[in-house]
């Protein structure tokens, strides 16, 4: 009797290499034909269990890519690292106010160097009036002024804190780096420009104090706006420029009438041009970035032809000098070196625009402006109203005594024939 077993095992990826895979006994002999169909058995099974094995495998891989299992991976920390919020934590900042600084803070609040300026051009234009020099008028006026542009320039830096921020030359400023609180501002513009524009109203003349007004209204509800909007910012700002020493020459003589008293206001406004010009090409990409409709960024190409134009126009303003019996001849020949050599950097800003042309004619501008003030003074033909009426006078009464002896003359030689 022939027993045979076959013991069939399903396997897993660990038992593969150690359980066999079919088993077959017999006793007293085998026949081939039985051998042959056990075979077939075996075939058959084997390719059922690799069938199997592939399946096996198949969901293992599936397990393992699509099953995603729980790590304790710091999720939020990598959050927290996120570029933007660095940014975010670089821009705001808390208002911390150092009380030990606070007055050096209020002088770069009232932009020191651009009111020392201002103050400048106003002494210039009270020491240029033909009119007895009153010290104590002369620092009343430069006080009032000076008081009145660290007013307007508070108030300018108020409005324009979030601009401020994006622009490299006005990150510093010390609202947007929080060294004081905008109540500060507002408190210190209003007492500023209070105090200022009493002082010019009750010390020197009602017609300074208008002057001193105007000039803020301008500057901070006219030009500051305008600079967003359209570059018709640019001559409003040159006219705010223009105003202070009209200030000085009305302080003096109490009359911006004469036609001799807005040589050296047209002559600020001139030269702006070209000093603001080449200052604004170099940053147009912080002028573009803030959102200034400035004529560097918007308009280049008048931007210069408005530096040549306005240089041409200020040597033309130092030749009528002169004529309008402000200034001695000399100043039309002293100053024309340097205009000269003015309009000859205009012109190559013009036909070349770079990085480097505009800021060699940038820096002469600075360097310009003190010489020509300098040499219009030096060059003063009257000091008084005074002096000019007695010159006037002199000359009236020579020519009278010239027609008085040709006169003789004439009847002496009729008389003799």
């Amino acid at each position: 009797m022939m027993f045979q077993s076959i013991q069939i095992v399903f396997p897993t990826a660990a038992y593969n290499a150690y359980v066999p895979k079919f088993t077959a006994s017999a006793e007293n002999g085998s026949c081939s034909g039985f051998l042959k169909q056990k075979s077939m058995k075996t075939l058959h099974m084997e390719e059922q269990k690799q069938m199997m094995d592939e399946k096996y495998d198949r969901l293992q891989i599936s397990a393992v890519t699509t099953v995603p299992f729980p790590t304790k991976e710091k999720v939020a920390y990598e959050v927290k690292k996120d570029p933007v919020e660095k940014v975010g934590k670089s821009e705001w900042k808390s208002i911390m106010v150092n009380y030990t600084m606070l007055h050096k803070h209020y002088l770069k609040l009232s932009k020191i160097k651009l009111t020392s300026l201002v103050v400048a051009t106003t002494m210039a234009g009270y020491a240029l009036a033909p009119a007895p020099f009153d010290f104590y008028t002369f620092t009343m006026c430069s006080l009032g002024t000076g008081l009145v542009s660290a007013a307007a320039n508070t108030i300018n830096q108020f409005f324009e804190v979030p601009f401020d921020a994006q622009m490299s030359r006005t990150k510093n400023r010390v609202l947007v780096c929080g060294h004081l609180t905008p109540a500060h501002a507002v408190a210190f513009a209003t007492i500023s420009g209070i105090v200022g524009l009493s002082i010019l109203y009750y010390e020197v003349n009602s017609v300074t104090a208008m002057l001193g007004s105007a000039n803020i209204i301008l500057y901070t509800l006219f030009y500051t706006p305008m600079k967003r909007i359209s570059i018709v910012n640019t001559w409003i700002g040159s006219i705010v420029g223009a105003i202070p020493p009209l200030m000085g020459w009305v302080a003096c003589t109490g009359d911006m009438l004469m036609p001799a008293a807005w040589i050296l206001p047209a002559i600020l406004y001139m030269w702006q041009f070209p000093h603001f010009n080449a200052l604004s090409w170099n940053l147009r990409p912080d002028y573009s970035r803030a959102g200034y409709r400035m004529m560097a960024v918007t308009h280049p190409n008048l931007c210069r032809r408005t530096t040549v134009r306005y240089t041409i126009a200020l040597m033309t303003l130092c030749y009528l000098a002169p004529i309008l019996d402000l200034t001695h001849w000399w100043f039309a020949l002293a100053s024309t070196p340097i205009n000269a050599y003015f309009l000859y950097l205009a012109w190559k800003f013009n036909n070349h625009s770079d990085s480097a042309n505009s800021r060699r004619l940038f820096r002469f501008s600075l360097l310009h402006l003190p010489l020509l003030m300098v040499l219009i003074l030096s060059s003063k033909k009257y000091w008084t109203n005074k002096e000019k009426k007695e010159e006037n006078i002199s000359l009236y009464e020579r020519l009278k005594k010239s027609s008085l002896l040709t006169i003789f003359a004439s009847i002496a030689s009729a008389t003799s024939v």
